[in-house]
């Protein structure tokens, strides 16, 4: 079968296009006929080998040489103690740590995996997983409310996209921030506001929010704390070592006896999430938005494009039609 391989850590110049053999589903897992599969920011991190914890993959090159773990099928084999999934299920979600997505098959385990509506395309649903339900658990976690203030930084992207569409869906008053060439994007999502963070620092601009979700975190908890209304909450999602450690260390004792909290979402990946993430797109609140599909052979430009920070919403790799 066809594989985007890497065997170094680096640039997306080191992936590669080859033939490996097709996997064997083990104990508990399916084998996927991989329709497709979208990329994301930690996929990223993994061709990087950055930041630190990717490493625990492999300390010096990739034990898992295939990346992709949003992925969307149809089950071709089952291993044994398969209970809930049966060959010819059309499936998707979201197989982080696993891998494998970026080529023609894979093996998985049927938990992380669910039913395909009919409604609901392959390239869409390869586009949901991750990138929908950490902006979900993120804005439930707070309970967010009709008429809070929600800022979302990095809102353009393809977990701000959805970020911004379920704010919406709960009444929220929108802020959504990322570069110059994505506020009418933004605005087309449904954002109330928009801020071009290269004119504008949304840490020092005089507002206060309910709720502030980071997506690209940059600032230190000290930064992000006058930002935040009384009663407001703080919620990393993603960024660099030095500022996830700020925010974990710091930013617990900038919440001790304070009514402002600050910290980081910890993503807990489940299919109870996707199946509601699938019945907000039956009523059209929260859509996946493809940037661009490109096929397994143009691998290494979709990660570049990626890499750019020009993406409006998801990429995704069509893998079999």
């Amino acid at each position: 079968m066809k594989a985007i391989v890497y065997q170094q850590y680096g640039s997306p110049d080191q992936l590669k296009i080859v033939d490996v053999p097709k996997p064997t589903p083990k104990d508990g897992e399916v084998l996927l006929k991989i329709y497709a599969t979208s990329l994301n920011a930690s996929d990223v991190e993994f061709l990087h080998g950055k930041p630190v914890y990717t490493r625990f993959m492999g300390l010096f090159k990739p034990r898992k040489q295939i990346l992709g773990s949003d992925v969307a099928g149809i089950i071709e084999a089952v291993g044994s103690n398969v209970k809930n999934l049966k060959i010819g299920d059309a499936v998707f979600g979201d197989i982080f740590m696993h891998f494998g997505g970026l080529a023609e098959y894979c093996c998985a385990p049927e938990t992380l995996l669910m039913v395909k509506p009919e409604n609901i395309s392959f390239i869409q649903a390869a586009a949901m997983p991750q990138a929908a339900i950490v902006p979900l658990q993120g804005l439930q976690k707070h309970q967010t409310k009709p008429k809070q203030k929600v800022l979302i930084n990095g809102a353009g992207g393809g977990a701000g996209s959805f970020a911004v569409q379920l704010a919406k869906s709960y009444g929220a008053i929108v802020t959504a921030v990322d570069s110059i060439d994505k506020q009418e994007f933004m605005c087309s999502l449904g954002a109330d506001f928009t801020i071009n963070y290269k004119q504008q620092d949304f840490a020092r601009n005089g507002q206060h929010y309910d709720l502030i979700l980071d997506l690209v975190a940059s600032r230190s908890a000290a930064e992000i704390k006058p930002a935040l209304s009384p009663n407001g909450n703080y919620v990393l999602v993603g960024g660099d070592v030095p500022t996830i450690l700020s925010i974990l260390i710091k930013g617990f004792f900038a919440s001790l006896n304070s009514d402002k909290k600050i910290g980081m979402l910890m993503h807990n990946y489940n299919v109870e999430d996707l199946a509601h993430m699938c019945a907000l797109f039956d009523t059209g609140e929260a859509l996946p938005i493809i940037d661009q599909v490109y096929p397994l052979k143009d691998a290494t430009k979709a990660f570049k494009k990626l890499i750019s920070g020009h993406v409006k919403g998801k990429l995704v790799i069509q893998i079999s039609t």
